[in-house]
């Protein structure tokens, strides 16, 4: 049963995760074009918006591959990681 409960509780996390980038970057998008319309409608020379859109977007995209770039931590992963712990010179490990 606590296999069972581990595997919901990781599922519901990654729902939860999931659920915020999409926030994130329904925010994001919003924020930005409300910048875009105030740098038109203020005579639209330097483009200013840019920077927010840059800076913002580098977090937004190491977001996004926090959320779907990287695997889920295995249990060949886990029992990998306690082997190298055991034994550092273990020509497996290197």
């Amino acid at each position: 049963m606590e296999h069972s409960d581990d595997r919901r509780a990781a599922a519901i996390d990654r729902i939860t995760n999931k659920r915020e980038f999409r926030n994130h970057a329904l925010v994001y998008c919003a924020v930005n074009t409300l910048l875009v319309i105030i740098w038109a409608a203020s005579g639209a020379a330097y483009f200013w918006p840019i920077w927010s859109i840059a800076g913002w977007g580098i977090a937004l995209a190491a977001h996004a591959w926090r959320i779907y770039g990287q695997k889920p931590i295995s249990e060949d992963d886990i029992i990998e990681e306690m082997h190298r712990a055991e034994d550092p010179r273990n020509p497996r490990t290197l």
